[in-house]
């Protein structure tokens, strides 16, 4: 049965979610109440709906790289994604495969927020405290594609909050340049894990009996809203604190701790 607001409502929400430190795993897990749940092929269309959004937002970075490789900051910068990405595919799969994650159910998500919420809070204090920088070092790369498999193993964490903050301690201090990194490595890293889910879904025969339409509403909200988000986001990051997406957290896993069933 086609439900065009519905779809179109989690398209918005995926775009909203996706790329501010708050989880959009979380919000996912709260929509379903009211808008019902959706299937997984479902929700790797919005996910690519994001992917096409950041990286239309970036698109005239992507080309300077892709372009000016012969150029040594090019092509240190395109290293250095690369190796972030690496490190999430070579740990990341082998956590997957050995099923080493929580499941997305509230009380771990709900967690997950409350504490990420603390640490956004601790680490950004921490950061500032430190000499300014915008240099990524090879650390840092490595550490961003480990704290993607982190948050791919706690629903909740977002992957976004904890690949920026990781960054901002060990050296990658400046905000704006810190999120630009961050979702420069997530396309491909939102990519790869789209595409493997999807390879998963067919394997099981799991993919058909869609509602074309609500499909393309939701892809094209996520892609919208996903695209408007990250170009506020970068603009407002460069004069303030994560602190009230930090405080959203913590508010927002205690509610869900309060008022929803555990088990679902």
């Amino acid at each position: 049965m086609t439900d065009p607001l519905a779809a179109l409502l989690l398209g918005i929400l995926e775009g909203l979610t996706e790329f501010l430190p708050i989880s959009s795993t979380g919000h996912l897990l709260i929509a379903q109440y009211w808008l019902g749940a959706r299937s997984d092929f479902f929700n790797i269309v919005i996910q690519a709906g994001a992917i096409l959004a950041i990286t239309l937002v970036f698109r005239e970075r992507i080309w300077a790289l892709a372009t000016g490789l012969g150029e040594a900051r090019h092509r240190d910068y395109a290293l250095k994604l690369a190796t972030a990405f690496l490190v999430t595919a070579i740990v990341g799969l082998p956590v997957r495969l050995l099923g080493w994650e929580l499941p997305e159910t509230v009380t771990p998500i709900a967690w997950a927020l409350v504490l990420g919420g603390v640490w956004m809070l601790v680490a950004e204090r921490m950061a500032e405290r430190r000499p300014e920088s915008i240099d990524v070092t090879w650390t840092v790369a490595i550490l961003v594609g480990l704290a993607q498999v982190v948050a791919g193993v706690f629903p909740g964490t977002s992957r976004s909050a904890a690949a920026i903050f990781i960054a901002m301690l060990f050296g990658l201090n400046r905000r704006p340049a810190a999120a630009e990194f961050v979702f420069l490595v997530g396309i491909p890293t939102m990519f790869a894990a789209s595409a493997y889910t999807f390879l998963e879904l067919v394997q099981d025969g799991a993919v058909g009996g869609e509602n074309w339409a609500d499909v393309g509403i939701a892809f094209a909200a996520a892609t919208v809203t996903g695209f408007l988000v990250v170009k506020w986001l970068l603009g407002y990051i460069e004069h303030h604190r994560f602190t009230g997406f930090a405080v959203y957290r913590i508010l927002l896993g205690a509610a869900l701790l309060l008022w929803l069933p555990s088990g679902d």
